[in-house]
């Protein structure tokens, strides 16, 4: 077998480690004579196994007490709607801080259910820059504050947490979860899913704090009702148990890693490698992000003719680099390097990078 370096977006890589341990237990896990996919969600062995995801969570990101941790199904993108229905009643304002793609997904989502206000967007400007926050256009009073963090498809990256006084502030954190150490404490949810950081596809997690939510005032189903899977260590209905426990091998393993200081350290290290490589090109590639904007986690670059694009990618895949196709909405190149992306293979795609810039130049 030889594995390759994989540069997707999501779902993307994952830890070697972790993919032979799930290997060697598939068939019978923990002494259950049984896989993790087959035993009960409710059964003494997965409960003790989603409890201790939580605290090596919790552990890992220094989540407060006062802060739920659910485990849900349906992506980020079904939590951009589940989340207005449970923080804030018809009436009521939300903030969107648009800085690409999915924050505008976000506001979609969120438009049926109360009163949406963009406070700021890049997209007149081809989404390459972060609005200033001291222009942002605020409500007073509003029930939330959501801005996405990172942008996977336009390489975008927020370096710090914006300043929104006592408003709660909403991230979706789906491409740079546990990429580097954050202050939970600043946020009233962050939210996400786990398929780019943290593990398979299938879960989203919500860190929720616990004031916020049985407020909204609506009729709500109870599926849809966030304090019913608060109140029910997430499994209100069965939860996405395989995918959970490779989170919580994912979570081990970042632990081995030295913890998100040490994550985010070397998160650094790589993408300064591939920017480097971009900005060092003489021309040859380009990334159109304003530099302090530009993302740890997702880098899209350009070639020189888009002629080029389809050679570069098949003999990137020939040179066991794979997943470097950019978005349709963006076009051009992609490179997601999140945690588990090592920096061996960063260094991997800049020298392929330097040679068919010199082969094809």
């Amino acid at each position: 077998m030889s594995r390759a370096y994989n540069f997707s977006a999501g779902p993307a890589a994952l830890p070697e480690s972790v993919l032979r341990q799930v290997q060697e237990e598939m068939l019978e896990w923990q002494g259950e004579r049984a896989s993790v996919m087959e035993v009960s969600h409710r059964g003494k062995a997965f409960v003790e196994c989603a409890a201790a995801a939580e605290r090596d969570l919790r552990e890992l990101m220094a989540i407060p007490d006062d802060y739920h941790v659910l485990f849900l199904q349906g992506g980020a993108t079904t939590l951009a709607a589940l989340l207005p229905m449970n923080l804030a009643g018809a009436d009521a304002t939300a903030d969107y801080v648009l800085t690409g793609h999915w924050g505008e997904k976000a506001l979609d989502n969120a438009r049926p259910l109360l009163r949406t206000n963009i406070a700021a967007s890049g997209k007149a400007g081809g989404y390459v820059d972060i609005p200033p926050v001291g222009e942002w256009q605020l409500t007073p009073g509003a029930a939330f504050v959501h801005y996405t963090p990172n942008e996977t498809i336009h390489g975008i990256e927020f370096r710090d947490i914006p300043d929104v006084g006592d408003v709660p502030l909403v991230a979706d954190v789906s491409s740079n979860f546990m990429s580097a150490p954050i202050d939970v404490s600043r946020f009233g949810v962050l939210y996400g899913g786990a398929q780019k950081n943290l593990g398979p596809s299938g879960l989203a997690i919500a860190i929720v704090r616990k004031d916020l939510l049985g407020r909204h005032g609506r009729a709500l189903p109870p599926i849809f009702e966030l304090q019913n899977q608060a109140k029910n260590d997430s499994m209100f209905n069965t939860p996405p148990t395989f995918a959970w426990y490779v989170l919580g091998l994912v979570l081990k393993w970042a632990r081995e890693q030295g913890g998100t200081a040490a994550i985010g350290e070397r998160n650094r290290r790589k993408a300064e490698l591939l920017y480097s490589a971009i900005d060092g090109s003489g021309g040859y590639y380009r990334n159109a992000v304003a530099p302090a904007a530009r993302s740890w986690m997702n880098v899209p670059f350009f070639l020189p003719d888009a002629a080029l694009d389809k050679p570069f990618l098949q003999e990137a895949e020939a040179a066991g680099l794979l997943g470097l196709k950019g978005h349709r909405a963006v076009g051009g190149m992609r490179a997601s390097i999140y945690n588990a992306m090592p920096e061996a293979g960063v260094q991997a795609l800049v020298d392929f990078m330097a040679d068919f810039a010199r082969r094809h130049g």
